[in-house]
């Protein structure tokens, strides 16, 4: 029944990765909850919970969010990732907020390092407190027994 088969609208569950072709160029903001591998040019932002591949011919140019970041080609700009590998042809040049940074004999790296940044939300005197009040309750209670 070809296209509109009753299959059609299940979801894949095979990994994708969108790729970025050489020549194109893309200029904004990209979301992305798959890999990307990137040939031509993107200038912006760009936000990813996966993997980033810029390959020998990609270029970037802005704020880059991404669990892990492989560069062949060129960043200018600031990454945050989980893990960057900047490899023999690689050149990054801007900020990078990366706890495991990897750069290959032949990789450029020019710029500043720093630990990555957590979002952590830490509540330590309310939490303090809740714990002194539960233990006076439970001392009152010992007592009143």
């Amino acid at each position: 029944m070809g296209i509109f088969n009753k299959q059609g609208g299940t979801p894949s569950q095979h990994a994708t990765t969108t790729v970025i072709a050489k020549g194109c160029n893309i200029t904004g903001e990209l979301q992305l909850a798959c890999d990307i591998q990137v040939d031509g040019i993107i200038e912006g932002k760009l936000r990813l919970e996966k993997t980033l591949i810029v390959s020998n011919s990609g270029r970037l140019k802005g704020e880059i969010f991404a669990d892990k970041i492989i560069v062949n080609g060129l960043i200018e700009g600031t990454c945050y990732a989980n893990a960057i590998e900047i490899l023999d042809k690689g050149k990054v040049s801007g900020t990078i907020y990366c706890d495991d940074l990897s750069i290959e004999r032949g990789g450029c790296f020019l710029g500043s390092t720093h630990p990555a940044e957590q979002e952590q939300v830490i509540e330590l005197p309310k939490e303090k407190k809740a714990a002194k009040n539960t233990n006076k309750k439970a001392d009152a209670k010992a007592v009143n027994e």
